[in-house]
């Protein structure tokens, strides 16, 4: 959809990861990514990159707080690419559960055709007052 050809890897399973670096110098490892920290950015919401679920070994794409309410938001590009993908999703949506943690989930439908992101992104984020 952003006119370029996926790069797959040896198992053609994942996508080859581009570090690209946004506006406010996080290292995100695809455009998509990029898009979204841009956005962030250019919308004033206080981010950090890559930050740790608790007591686990995933890793938040971004996280940002509500006040004292913290709020991991990930960029799910690889949605029903894989089983092993799709069965981190679910862990990431139950340890947040389980840890009071909200989750904004953003997936390519969010963000392509690119025409829609503002909306879409702004849509997800007003529902935390982030935005």
């Amino acid at each position: 959809m952003a006119g370029l050809i996926p790069n797959r890897s040896y198992d053609n399973r994942m996508y080859k990861r581009a570090r690209i670096k946004a506006l406010d110098g996080h290292l995100c490892d695809s455009i998509s990514e990029a898009l979204i920290d841009n956005w962030l950015y250019k919308n004033k919401i206080i981010h950090s990159k890559n930050v740790s679920y608790p007591n686990t070994n995933h890793k938040a794409d971004w996280a940002t707080f509500l006040g004292e309410k913290k709020i991991f938001i990930e960029y799910f590009g690889l949605a029903n690419d894989s089983l092993k993908y799709n069965y981190c999703i679910q862990e990431k949506e139950i340890l947040c559960k389980k840890q009071n943690i909200s989750l904004i989930a953003i997936y390519p439908k969010d963000l392509y055709p690119k025409v829609n992101m503002e909306n879409n992104l702004k849509n997800k984020f007003r529902e935390y007052s982030l935005i």
